[in-house]
């Protein structure tokens, strides 16, 4: 059996360790000590870390990072869209944290990095090296995947749970089971240095998701309102296929 690290041990990290665990063994970080407890109680290895915005100079490498066949880091490290909080100390806390690692690496980042402006994008139109908040791990790790997520959904994360606005706004959405699925493919395949969007290819509106998901009809006009976010690439070089490609029946 190989070992996943998975550092940032949250809603998405839980689900991609319970699809994996059959076989991989699980090392993951947490911030808290009875998460910790309850991830051990759980047969996974749990690693109490936390990654200040200032310098922590008693920071350690992991330990078990060394033993581990890949990672993937779950933890923002964008900061907050709109805020200007520096985070060059958050992700220098990471990189020591990661030492000299050499294994399969894999960053969760967002397709929040690319502009609001209205077109189809590609990962062409925004490369990793001008993303501050990518280029800081590939500097160091440069076989690191970086994996653009679109809004996660699934489980009781449904558009029709939240208070929404801008209703005939387009969506770039993803269902946790195919971010899990793309991980896994990656995994197998031994890939390095890839950047992806994982987003579901097809892209309702939001008055669309909420009515599908309520059960009720929709008899709007089909509004183009937005960006969208393309997942060509990851289709083509990883022949994937969606479990959820439309975010309407993300419930289903």
């Amino acid at each position: 059996m190989q070992n996943l690290g998975i550092i940032g041990f949250g809603w998405l990290g839980s689900r991609m360790a319970e699809r994996l665990s059959d076989r991989y063994e699980i090392f993951a970080t947490t911030t808290t000590p009875s998460k910790a407890q309850d991830l051990n109680t759980k047969g996974y290895h749990a690693t109490l870390v936390s990654f200040p915005n200032e310098l922590d100079a008693e920071m350690q490498t992991w330990e078990v990072a060394k033993e581990l066949d890949a990672i993937i880091i779950s933890v923002p490290f964008s900061g907050i869209r709109g805020a200007q909080i520096p985070m060059n100390d958050k992700r220098q806390n990471l990189l020591n944290f990661l030492g000299d690692y050499k294994g399969q690496l894999f960053l969760l980042s967002s397709t929040g990095v690319y502009p609001e402006t209205e077109q189809d994008y590609t990962e062409a139109d925004k490369p990793a090296q001008e993303v501050e908040s990518e280029s800081f791990i590939l500097e160091r790790f440069p076989q690191t995947n970086i994996l653009r997520l679109a809004g996660l959904m699934g489980d009781q994360r449904l558009l029709k749970n939240y208070n929404i606005s801008n209703l005939d706004q387009l969506v770039n959405h993803i269902h946790y089971a195919d971010i899990c699925t793309a991980v896994e493919k990656m995994l197998e395949q031994q890939s390095q240095s890839k950047v992806y969007n994982i987003v579901a290819p097809i892209h309702p509106n939001k008055e669309e998701v909420i009515n599908a998901q309520k059960g009720l009809p929709y008899s709007g006009e089909r509004a183009k309102k937005g960006r969208t976010i393309s997942p060509a690439k990851l289709i083509q070089e990883l022949d994937f296929e969606f479990q959820y490609p439309d975010p309407r029946y993300f419930h289903l």
